[in-house]
């Protein structure tokens, strides 16, 4: 009789610290690891921003994004690149969201990013849904940014550089007040919309958008210019 033995499975406590995912993996010879995250999914303008890192040691201060203060964010940014054994960023514009849909284009961006990290892989961490068709084993982790080390890292990369093309639109479209919402739905945003119509950067089939084009206001772009589906 044949006996196949499988190595005793890890249980990782959500209390275990930033870093437990990755040395519970790394115990299991599944390293390097990559966090995959991205930053602008919500919003209804500007790019979707897909980033993955494979950290190489420890960084003191890593946390999710969302907790941490711009400034906080602005560090631990130039820390993460100066420091990780890979970084790679995937921008998807948002003509392309209109035309493809925003989950297709963030499960291509997650694997686009994972594939041009240039390392073999023993495991890959993603925020929130799984992504198939990735080159390693791979685990959906709920608020992964919040309790795995190299997902908080690609959460920061996709945050920072997500914030910073928002602010560099904000020179060309003063009126839309980019620098501040970046892109994200706010009230200053909506009366922006209403007074000016929407900007080419815009996602056009985003419901906020697309009631704003077909109300006409603005008067700067029509219904025949509307992307592929209301979201």
């Amino acid at each position: 009789m044949t006996v196949t033995y499988r190595p005793r499975p890890s249980v990782v406590r959500r209390d275990s610290g930033l870093y437990g995912y990755e040395r519970a993996l790394a115990r299991r010879g599944l390293s390097p690891i990559a966090g995959v995250d991205e930053a602008g999914r919500g919003a209804c303008a500007g790019p979707l921003v897909v980033a993955a890192v494979v950290l190489r040691s420890e960084i003191d201060g890593l946390a999710d994004s969302k907790l941490l203060t711009p400034a906080r964010r602005e560090v631990l940014y130039d820390r993460i690149l100066a420091t990780a054994r890979a970084v790679q960023v995937v921008v998807t514009p948002p003509e392309e969201i209109d035309a493809r849909g925003l989950h297709k284009c963030n499960i291509a961006g997650m694997r686009r990013a994972v594939a041009g990290l240039g390392c073999d892989l023993g495991y890959v961490l993603i925020d929130g849904f799984p992504v198939p068709g990735l080159p390693a084993p791979s685990l959906a982790v709920w608020k992964g940014d919040q309790v795995s080390a190299c997902v908080a890292a690609a959460s920061i990369v996709a945050k920072v550089t997500r914030d910073r093309m928002m602010t560099s639109l904000d020179d060309l479209y003063p009126q839309y007040g980019f620098a501040e919402h970046k892109g994200y739905v706010t009230a200053g945003h909506r009366r922006a919309l209403a007074a000016h119509g929407p900007s080419p950067h815009h996602r056009f089939s985003f419901v906020t958008v697309n009631s704003v084009v077909r109300s006409g206001a603005g008067g700067e772009i029509g219904d025949n210019e509307l992307g592929a589906g209301v979201l």
